[in-house]
């Protein structure tokens, strides 16, 4: 084939094949990343992060060219091997943030592939803006949120008493005497956060100054947005504090969430403005962003077709990919055979429980397939542990471990020590025992909180190795069941901590001996396949 007089149809028709072909093996990550723009409030500007890319790349047109030779497109070709690894390495994981990842590193390969190397230097920019349009995993945007939330409610407390009124700070409960405000997580900062950080991100992109101005201008996104949520959160108090609680409610709260947002913007483009000062060029505000006058020169020169025989070789492994995917669609979970925590007794040595129950709204949020707990006693001491444990028979598709660490902020409660323990003297599946061990408190109230993750015969502490062996293990075992095991004892005012933490370690004597039969470890027999949904 002439490559120098093939027809511009055939040569676009390939490409537009080759991108059609790219969302049709990644249709189901794309399908939940839009679900996710459409449900989750704090990415409901996903929508627009692939239209300004898409306009940004339009810009600049006049700088792409055509490469012709398969050598110039060598490493788009690499980038996009390297793509369809990860995609792989996702879908038998059935990790969708994975998966989503890589469809953006596989379309910058394709980008590569037909424009090359100079091509990927003009593209960087606007295809790297498209990772702002990628939902973190929801492990870490639970933890983000809670730190978020303690962060706002101090700074916000300290504003209200700045106005001369009395508050009392729980953990994230605002406690202004008459009225109580919990910071939940949508008053976290989120919302401001990721659509101010993508916009921070275009500002520096297309700002004129040094890279370390462009740099900073990115960076300021969260402390802006940390201390105006906090900004808003302070007048919501004074507000509520003089006129009621109706003043945190409906439509004005809605209000203040824009007006604020739209005020850091604002500050964002006086951050600009006084760095244009500093480097001698006295911009005007409408002068701070925009399309740089080199882009439009060249924009006017559109991008002449050239067929380059890459774009078979693009196909081909696209094609592999859609193959792929629906190997990997079939793949189900091994799922271990266990007791039903319905079994579990409610007497362990001289403990004596009763069972306690979660509400439907707490159900709906953890998606957990089994759950304990039982609130234990000792008659001759009155001692008492609560017992609680998740199971999740399949960790894909959202329905993961919650860690306490993230649930324990609230309602006011506070972790004032936290450490992991060893007891070389208690064992599970034939493994020293391990803890996370917190002491909470919440005014004069404390608990002694142990806990950890029960995960295919290991005992993890860590939340993030928690995700790593359930990446490894969904691999490797085709398994992502697992649970967490938490204890709880509370602390009398004039009691020992120490007291405390005997009580509970003789609560496991007794309890440990029974979780085998409930938590699958690494050996499964009998065993059988989730069923289809």
């Amino acid at each position: 084939m002439n490559t120098e007089n093939t027809k511009p149809a055939i040569v676009w028709s390939l490409w537009g094949a080759a991108l059609l072909l790219l969302c049709v093996v990644f249709r189901d990550s794309l399908i939940e990343m839009a679900t996710t723009w459409t449900n989750v409030e704090e990415y409901s500007h996903g929508f627009f992060i692939p239209i300004i890319t898409i306009y940004l790349l339009w810009v600049r047109r006049g700088e792409l060219v055509l490469v012709q030779g398969f050598k110039a497109s060598l490493p788009g070709i690499i980038i996009i091997c390297l793509g369809l690894i990860l995609f792989i390495l996702g879908g038998l994981a059935t990790i969708k943030t994975m998966e989503q990842y890589a469809f953006l590193v596989v379309l910058t390969g394709m980008f590569g592939s037909a424009f090359g190397l100079r091509g990927l230097r003009v593209g960087a920019i606007p295809l790297l803006f498209l990772v702002f349009m990628v939902p973190f995993p929801s492990f870490i945007l639970n933890n983000l949120s809670s730190k978020l939330q303690l962060i706002s409610s101090w700074l916000g407390v300290e504003f209200i008493r700045a106005c001369d009124i009395m508050v009392y700070l729980e953990g994230n409960v605002i406690d202004l005497g008459s009225y109580k405000l919990q910071v939940v997580d949508a008053c976290s900062g989120l919302r401001y956060l990721f659509p101010l950080a993508s916009l921070a991100f275009l500002c520096a992109y297309l700002f004129k100054g040094p890279f370390w101005q462009k740099l900073l201008i990115f960076l300021s996104s969260m402390p802006l947005t940390i201390f105006m949520n906090s900004f808003r959160i302070g007048v919501i108090g004074v507000l509520v504090d003089n006129w009621g609680t109706e003043m945190a409610e409906g439509f004005l709260h809605d209000f203040e969430g824009w007006a604020v947002f739209l005020l850091c913007m604002f500050l964002l483009f006086i951050e600009m403005w006084v760095f244009s000062r500093i480097s001698g060029r006295k911009l005007a505000m409408g002068e701070l962003v925009q399309i740089p006058e080199e882009w439009s020169h060249t924009a006017r020169r559109d991008i002449v077709p050239i067929l380059n025989k890459s774009v078979f070789a693009v196909l081909l492994l696209l094609c592999i990919g859609a193959g792929a995917s629906e190997v990997f669609k079939g793949r189900e979970d091994i799922i271990p055979a266990r007791k039903a925590f319905l079994t579990f007794p409610t007497t362990l040595g001289s403990w004596q429980g009763r069972n306690d129950y979660l509400t439907q709204f707490y159900l709906n949020e953890l998606k957990l397939t089994d759950y304990v707990i039982v609130n234990f006693i000792q008659p001759e001491t009155r001692n008492s542990v609560n017992f609680y444990s998740a199971y999740y028979q399949s960790q894909r598709k959202g329905a993961v471990v919650h860690s306490p660490r993230s649930c324990i902020p609230g309602d006011g409660w506070q972790i004032s020590s936290f450490e992991q323990r060893e007891f070389t003297d208690l064992q599970l599946d034939g493994q020293a025992l391990q803890v996370n061990r917190a002491i909470i408190q919440k005014g004069e109230s404390r608990q002694l909180v142990y806990f950890w993750f029960q995960q295919r015969g290991r005992m993890i502490t860590n939340e993030y190795m928690v995700k790593w062996y359930l990446f490894y293990d969904a691999i490797t075992m085709n398994r992502t069941d697992g649970a967490l095991i938490r204890l709880v004892t509370p602390v009398d005012k004039v009691e020992d901590i120490a007291v405390a933490d005997k009580r509970l370690h003789l609560f496991l004597k007794d309890l440990l001996p029974e979780l085998p039969a409930y938590l699958p470890g690494k050996i499964i027999e009998p065993v059988y396949s989730a069923l289809p949904g």
